[in-house]
Parts: structure tokens; sequence; C-alpha cells
């Protein structure tokens, strides 16, 4: 077993998801690694230890913390298990902090890293589509959560009775969507795809309405589709999250 320096300015961030567990090295803000795997095991963590120095990590979990993977990761690296009582770089001013998802925290936190002192509204595209809003004096106010793309299909399939189950392809994602569907399933598309365009189109306008200088972030499984077909500037950073953590823990450890 091998042990480093707490004051070793790589970084380990494990971010824990329902879907995904993904696992990133940053040195500083640089991202040196990644990779995602369905259930993160000890041997990753041996394998990551023994190629990189690393001095400190932080696990972030929509569930509940692995003992076993806690334990090892204590053994060989400073550990900061992320939660609601985690210090933060950033005010949050959200009403039931106690509710809010440790991702969509740690989104507001890379977003107001990525632009320091700006109005910044970050957009995870994934299986429900989060909206959360930083306000350029650093307070992290909330923002709003909608069905994504998938979730729109499958509700209409599970909720009606005669209604197909439509399968998102890569094609569908890049041509432009459908207005006028002619079949059942050109509607449904039409409908789920464009409603959720025009919905995040009309976030960042009535954001736009009140704040001056927004900046708009977008990220999660489903970004590349709204960073093609949104007309509003967006930048697209697809690990905001994972940036939002090690953010975090560079915040708490003074690295």
């Amino acid at each position: 077993m091998r042990f480093f320096s707490e004051f070793c300015s790589v970084n380990l961030v494990l971010d824990l998801g329902n879907t995904l567990h993904k696992c990133a090295v940053f040195d500083g803000d640089e991202l040196l690694h990644l990779e995602s795997c369905q259930q993160l095991q000890t041997e990753h963590i041996e394998r990551i230890a023994d190629e990189y120095q690393i001095g400190a990590a932080i696990i972030s979990s929509v569930d509940h913390f692995d003992e076993k993977l806690e334990e090892q990761l204590e053994h060989y690296f400073k550990l900061l298990k992320f939660s609601q009582n985690t210090r933060l770089p950033i005010v949050n001013a959200y009403a039931t902090p106690a509710t809010l998802g440790k991702d969509r925290l740690a989104a507001a936190v890379g977003s107001s890293a990525a632009f320091p002192a700006k109005n910044v509204l970050s957009i995870d595209a994934g299986t429900c589509i989060k909206y959360d809003f930083v306000r350029a004096d650093n307070h992290y106010l909330g923002g709003g959560v909608a069905p994504g793309l998938v979730m729109r299909l499958k509700a209409m399939h599970n909720f009606t009775a005669r209604l197909p189950l439509i399968s998102l392809t890569p094609q569908m994602l890049v041509q432009q969507p459908i207005l006028t569907g002619d079949s059942t399933t050109d509607s449904m598309l039409s409908g789920a795809i464009n409603g959720a365009l025009w919905e995040v189109e009309g976030a960042i306008a009535a954001y736009s309405a009140i704040y001056d200088d927004l900046h708009v972030i977008i990220t999660g499984g489903d970004a590349s589709f709204f960073e093609l077909h949104v007309k509003s500037r967006i930048f697209a950073r697809p690990n905001l999250v994972l940036e939002g953590l090690n953010t975090i823990l560079k915040y708490n450890f003074d690295i």
C-alpha cells in the first residue's frame, strides 16, 4: 500500500451516480484522467493510486457510501466525504438544503468557479433537465427540475394505452427536430424534443431578462443536442459536476 503527501496537488474525484460511477484525477484544475463504470471497485482505486501521486480525494454518492471503498480511500488518501454539511466556496441560499441533490450543488460550485463573480445558469441535461443559478454575488439560489428527453418519451408510453415506446438514436439528436409530425412516432418526437428545446430556450430568456450578462453552461448526457440546437450562446462543460467537486475538495483542504 502506498501513501502520498497531503500537500500533493493531484486530486481524486469520485462521483457515484445512479447509473454511472465516475472517477477523475485532477492536477490543480487540469483534468488528467477520466473513466466511468457501472460499479466502482477497490481494484480501480488501487490501479489509480499506483499510477498517480494523489494527495487528497473527494467522494460524492447519490445514495450511500460503500464502507469498504471508503476505508480503502482513507488508507490511501486524505478523504473528504461530500455532504450537505461540507464547507462550500459559494453561499447556499436553497430553502431546503437537506433535500438538494449533491450533483446540483456540485454543478453550482463548478459554474461559479468557471465564471467568478458572474451570473451563471447551469443546465444539466440528463435523465432530468436541471437548472441551477448562481448570482454574481456568489449566492446559489436554486433553479428547476424537469423531465429529460428520454423520460418524456417513456412517460407518454407508460401513462397511455397505445402510444409506443420510442428509443432516441444519435441521429435523432443531430438532425433538425421535426416540427410537424405526420405520424404518431414523429408527433411524439416533435413534442418531446421540441418541448425540451423550447423549455431550455425559454429558461435562458427568462433569466436573461432579469440578470445582466448571464453566462449559460450546458452539461450532462444530452448536452450536445442542446449545444447544437439552442440559439442562445451557451458554454459546454461536460465535466461540470466533477470540476465542482474538485473545487470543493481544494476549498476544504486549502489545496
